[in-house]
């Protein structure tokens, strides 16, 4: 007995020999064909990349891999000892399996960003930088869940509970289906907004009554920059199911207006050559819309309209905050007569008396 123990513990003590001998040989393996690469590859910075970002799971992956191919060649595959070794072994392959898989997922779609980014701009550059992430999520989840499933398959006892709940598939599929209903809801939600160009990173949209601009979609939920820098999240059923609007749509170009109620004395061409001045002088403006119409003349006093026009919603915001600063400063100055007042009638002489603050006083 006591021979056939130190015959194990020898079997033990020489496969962990020839196990760290090839992953050293795998780290060293792999370290030269990293800087090999990386020095055939000066040129090409996708291929640089490549390597820089691979090499820890790459050690990962060929170091398990040395060790699985030490283990099956040196090992006595009587002793009791072998199953336990055998079995870390085919975790940690899989494991690191996993994480190359994602990790040569993550460098090709980084690379895809970057080139969309270089080369494409608009909607089309923010329509593929959304089906990317989305992609890139999706990837990400389904290689880990495979690889959590085959982890758990090599325990002999997940198999029998995976057996015992294939028997009962019936049933269970309805209540999962049941409960995650939601869940499963948001991502096909998800997955429709990203490739069904409704919405896209980058997006001004207006929802639940807040402006801001689309920052993140994932498979659950939908993350909007509030303009004063608040994060509104949202689920991806929301855009499915709830009217919302979208400013960039098509183009990022946008129009707006800035209304200022005056006097009816107020001389509408020398304002609307004011509001010219003032818009051209901008670099906010893009050269498409300015112009200046009366909308309503009722209740004593006149409603003037302004409508511009901007490359993106936040110039268009800076541009009409300048424009109604630049009309009021210019009523102001120019035109004071053209200042909102307030009448009323003398009811004993019928008389038309304007009311001001200099009037009362």
């Amino acid at each position: 007995m006591a021979e056939e123990e130190i015959e194990q513990a020898t079997n033990l003590a020489v496969t962990l020999g020839w196990v760290a001998l090839a992953i050293t040989v795998a780290f060293f393996a792999v370290m030269l064909a990293s800087k090999l690469v990386r020095f055939a590859a000066r040129g090409n910075e996708t291929v640089r990349e490549i390597a820089v970002r691979l090499r820890k799971p790459a050690h990962a992956t060929f170091m398990v891999l040395g060790m699985w191919i030490a283990v099956w060649s040196t090992a006595n595959r009587g002793d009791h000892w072998f199953p336990v070794l055998e079995h870390v072994v085919v975790v940690s392959v899989i494991l690191s399996s996993a994480w190359m898989v994602t990790t040569i997922a993550l460098v090709i779609e980084d690379r895809a960003l970057h080139r969309v980014g270089s080369s494409m701009v608009g909607r089309d550059a923010r329509r593929l930088r959304t089906q990317i992430m989305v992609v890139r999520r999706l990837t990400m989840g389904l290689v880990s869940v495979v690889a959590c499933a085959a982890v758990l398959f090599t325990f002999p006892e997940a198999r029998a509970a995976s057996a015992s709940l294939l028997a009962s598939a019936g049933v269970l599929s309805v209540v999962a289906a049941l409960a995650a209903q939601s869940s499963l809801g948001n991502v096909f939600a998800g997955l429709q907004i990203a490739f069904s160009d409704a919405v896209r990173v980058g997006d001004v949209v207006v929802v639940e009554g807040e402006w801001g601009t689309i920052e993140d979609i994932t498979l659950a939920y939908v993350v909007v920059a509030i303009w004063d820098e608040r994060k509104l999240i949202l689920p991806c059923t929301y855009f499915t199911s709830t009217p919302y609007e979208n400013w960039t749509r098509k183009s990022s170009e946008v129009m707006g207006t800035v209304e200022i109620d005056v006097d009816f004395r107020a001389p509408l061409d020398p304002m609307r050559a004011e509001l010219r001045r003032i818009v051209v002088e901008s670099p906010l403006w893009d050269g498409r819309v300015v112009n200046l119409q009366v909308t309503s003349a009722v209740s004593g006093v006149v409603r003037a309209r302004a409508t511009i026009s901007a490359a993106d919603s936040s110039a268009l915001w800076n541009l009409r905050c300048l424009v109604r600063e630049g009309l009021v400063t210019w009523l102001q100055r120019e035109a004071p007569d053209a200042l909102p007042r307030t009448r009323w009638e003398d009811g004993s002489a019928g008389a038309l008396v304007r009311g001001t603050a200099e009037a009362v006083a």
